[in-house]
């Protein structure tokens, strides 16, 4: 962080960013900013695997076709397992992989942050939102 400025500085973007690499970026920041992702994640972290009603009542509020959705884009992308039993009724569970557990723990620090600046942030919104009503 500069002391002078108060500002923390980047990591400096390379001059040549293979286009895949990009993409990929934004399709991950895209996912991770998808609030279902982000609550699965965190559920099949804290709670391991998981069978699929189990898995939407610890989501909170999540319809069966948006958690469908969601955990079959996860399984595209590497994020989840899911596994079937041959039994009946037909048993499914999914859990993280190494590559969705390498995920939640990249954006661990997004909580590190929420959690150090939490005052700073309500006390600008409050300060935004007094400069809104008088105006």
């Amino acid at each position: 962080m500069s002391a002078e400025a108060g500002v923390a500085r980047a990591a400096p973007y390379p001059a040549a960013v293979d286009p895949k690499i990009e993409a990929l970026v934004n399709e991950v920041i895209g996912r991770v900013a998808d609030k279902w992702t982000m609550i699965v994640l965190d559920v099949l972290a804290e709670h391991g695997e998981l069978r699929f009603t189990r898995l939407a009542e610890l989501s909170g509020g999540i319809s069966q076709k948006m958690l469908t959705q969601t955990v079959r884009q996860m399984e595209r992308d590497g994020l989840v397992i899911r596994t079937v039993h041959p039994v009946i009724p037909p048993k499914v569970e999914y859990r993280l992989t190494d590559l969705g557990f390498s995920l939640g723990e990249a954006f661990c620090g997004v909580w590190l942050w929420a959690a150090d600046n939490l005052e700073r942030i309500e006390a600008s919104r409050q300060a935004f939102d007094q400069r809104a009503r008088d105006v």
